[in-house]
């Protein structure tokens, strides 16, 4: 005992040197072979391999059908370089069989530091009759060489567990490694040829849907998870994949399956179908579902702020707007969930032409959630819009004060300072390092890129405006940054350039106000 208590303290103390001798010594005196067990393991990850042998011996003499006695004979073969033996006990430890062995055998190759010589052994491996015994030992084992670097091996080893086993973990994984490897077709013939063998599969299903889906082909994707049992969480994986391609027939055809469906109708299931029914215009079936689902449960507030906004849809706007006030009232001690319902209630006012009212809302729930940024930053905007420049200016600044890597504040800042500054300006100079100050926050951003340009615009520098405006417009073809490009274009007097940049725009968003204003300031 006052040995063990010794290396305690010196493992309490971080010194795992002494601590592996301290719990070596106490092992030999020592009839419990979990005491010998630890002691092992703490020598071999100190590396201590002479050490590491003296208390292997007790705990083999303790414990000799032990198989992590014959991992640690593999571990000490294999720090010393011993690869005869290392490879002969490895072996030994793979033909006792079971999950518990491979763990072991896995555990040793992947902690080992000679990654090269963990490979060779692993390569030993797959001659032996237990290696390939069973399916999901193939799949462990080109797993393993998968992540000890060898994707060439894992391939070659699940290649080989296809063709023997053709069972459900071979092809998920062979399609796996497909993916990883960036061949996505090669990816989608084996999953079809799993889904020919196991067509009830859903996890052949589910990873063949995300392939699809991650080409673009999301009503693909739906129609793959079709086939087979369903339950909520294919009903929901269908519903979103149809969604995504704006297929409203699928839908459509969907809502009327779930609905038929006479298992149990979960909060999980009402959600969906207030979702489903949302998505394909039956608004008052959705309303029904959504107010069945129980407010505690974990859709029970997305649920209740569906409600809201469905109503709002069917023009309820008061109704909507009670809606939310209850909901706030409701998540009393919850921030997020208030100023959610705050936030979505200043956005229904805005729709509706009632800004001061919006604004209103701002005002009172940064009452209740002082320095709030979301909030902040929400009513700095509509404050801009609303042409109120220095409250904007404030609430924006605050905002940067309390999170001052906010790139989306940062940008909204800069933005605001360029747009609304004369080219003269000096604030233009401090839009243009809040804009680059958040661009290294978010250097893909294409709206922050797009600001970089229009800065850029306002400060004279047209060449280097037109370059920023066109990578922004490379990434995000909307109908702002449409504007700002075509303003610019126009201005160097590429006219018909900017012409069709605007066409381009209106194509995406006919009503766009600032697309708008632009072609009629610019042409008039």
């Amino acid at each position: 005992m006052l040995k063990l208590l010794t290396a305690q303290f010196a493992l309490q103390d971080n010194d795992l040197a002494a601590a592996a001798r301290g719990f070596a010594d106490a092992a030999l005196l020592s009839d419990d072979p979990a005491l010998s067990e630890e002691a092992t393991r703490l020598s071999l990850s100190q590396k201590d391999w002479p050490l590491a042998t003296r208390a292997l011996a007790r705990w083999q003499q303790l414990a000799p059908g032990d198989a992590g006695v014959v991992q640690a004979r593999a571990w000490i073969a294999l720090g010393e370089k011993r690869m005869d033996a290392a490879r002969s006990e490895l072996s030994a430890l793979a033909m006792r069989g079971g999950d518990a062995s491979w763990r072991l055998v896995a555990q040793l190759l992947l902690n080992a530091d000679d990654k090269p010589a963990a490979l060779s052994l692993l390569d030993g491996l797959l001659g032996s009759a237990a290696a390939v015994a069973s399916e999901s030992n193939q799949v462990a084992l080109s797993q393993l060489a998968y992540k000890l670097g060898d994707k060439a091996l894992a391939r070659r080893i699940v290649d080989a567990a296809v063709a023997r086993f053709h069972g459900v973990d071979a092809y998920a994984w062979s399609a796996r490694l497909a993916i990883d490897g960036g061949d996505k077709a090669m990816a989608r013939r084996i999953y079809a040829e799993g889904l020919e063998r196991e067509p009830q599969s859903l996890r052949l299903r589910s990873g063949y849907a995300a392939l699809l889906a991650d080409s673009g082909d999301n009503a693909a994707a739906a129609r793959a998870l079709v086939a087979g049992p369903q339950d909520d969480t294919t009903y929901a994986a269908r519903a979103a994949y149809a969604a995504r391609a704006v297929d409203k027939a699928a839908l459509t055809a969907l809502y009327r399956e779930v609905e038929s469906d006479k298992t149990e109708r979960t909060p999980k299931r009402l959600y969906l179908l207030g979702q489903i029914a949302e998505l394909t215009g039956k608004l008052e079936a959705a309303l029904g579902w959504y107010r069945e689902v129980p407010l505690e449960d974990e859709h029970g507030f997305d649920a209740q702020m569906r409600v809201a906004l469905v109503l709002d849809q069917l023009d309820r706007l008061p109704k909507a707007l009670d809606q939310l006030h209850r909901l706030v009232e409701m998540a009393a001690g919850d921030s997020e969930q208030q100023r959610t319902a705050w936030l979505a209630e200043a956005e229904l006012l805005v729709r509706r032409q009632r800004q001061k009212d919006a604004l209103a809302v701002y005002d009172r729930a940064l009452a209740n959630l002082p320095d709030d940024a979301r909030l902040l930053y929400a009513r700095a905007l509509l404050a801009v819009d609303e042409g109120d420049l220095a409250a904007g200016e404030r609430d924006l600044r605050r905002v940067i004060e309390l999170r001052p890597d906010d790139a989306e504040a940062l940008n909204a800042l800069g933005y605001t300072l360029a747009d609304r500054s004369s080219a003269s300006d000096p604030r233009q100079r401090e839009a243009l390092e809040l804009i680059e100050r958040a661009l290294k926050l978010k250097p893909e951003e294409p709206a922050i890129i797009d600001s970089l340009g229009w800065v850029r615009y306002r400060l004279g520098q047209l060449d280097a405006s037109v370059q920023e405006l066109r990578r922004a417009y490379a990434k995000q073809p909307d109908a702002d940054i449409a504007a700002h490009l075509g303003e610019v274009l126009w201005a160097q007097g590429q006219h018909d350039e900017a012409r069709r940049i605007w066409d381009e725009g209106r194509k995406k968003d006919a009503k766009n106000k600032a697309l708008l204003e632009t072609i009629r300031r610019m042409t008039q």
